[in-house]
């Protein structure tokens, strides 16, 4: 007997891997590290903001100070500028190794949920029907292809079933897209400017019959 559920569930987990791949998973992993980074690295981000302020005032101030004539201030701007690039340097690169590690698990999250789940599903549930064919309305062959690969005859197994529910929503998808898409306006054909020997000139209907040639008549020898 076929489960219920079973076609919901799939269905289900296709609509999820069709969202990513109209969202893009970059645009999702931007998201989803802002908000990690709000909850987890807010110290950090606001001490990479800090720093690098401090870092622009303090070379601001170290420009306008002569080496030769204020040497000592120079000097301690000059180690205050350099301590303060090493811990802006340290912070970049914790925020960087943050990321880097988020991305992979992002990543990985994104196909365990999507082609994981999905690969999953038809192996776990590759003998299981979705539900019946009734008797006579597809050809042996296509039976077969239905029910691959270990669905009873005469079933949709959960390959097919995945198939057929991504077929559907990238055809919904194509029919949106014409939709939303404007109709491209023909432009209007330019008209020819005016002869100049015809400008000011009427033509009556007379003037548009091609002319006759003359009949030339000869006089009868005698």
């Amino acid at each position: 007997m076929a489960n219920l559920n079973l076609p919901v569930v799939v269905f289900l987990f296709v609509l999820l891997t069709q969202l990513v791949a109209w969202v893009g998973k970059t645009a999702l992993q931007e998201l989803a590290f802002g908000l990690y980074t709000r909850l987890f690295l807010a110290g950090s981000e606001k001490a990479q903001k800090r720093l690098r302020a401090q870092v622009l005032q303090d070379k601001a101030e170290l420009s306008k100070t002569s080496s030769q004539d204020e040497f000592a201030k120079w000097a301690k701007l000059k180690r205050k500028v350099d301590k303060g690039l090493a811990d802006l340097e340290k912070t970049n690169n914790t925020l960087s190794s943050a990321r880097a590690s988020f991305t992979v698990r992002f990543s990985t999250f994104i196909w365990v949920i999507t082609t994981g789940a999905s690969f999953f599903l038809a192996w776990w549930y590759r003998r299981v029907p979705v539900f019946y064919v009734p008797a006579g309305w597809v050809p042996g062959p296509v039976a077969w292809l239905l029910a691959f690969p270990g669905a009873p005859r005469g079933s949709v197994s959960v390959g097919a079933w995945s198939t057929v529910c991504k077929q559907v929503l990238l055809t919904a998808e194509g029919i949106v897209k014409t939709l939303l898409t404007p109709t491209p306006v023909a432009e209007p054909m330019p008209v020819p400017a005016e002869m100049p020997e015809m400008a000011g000139t009427t033509m009556s209907k007379g003037d548009l019959r091609p002319a006759k040639i003359e009949e030339i008549h000869t006089d009868e020898l005698d």
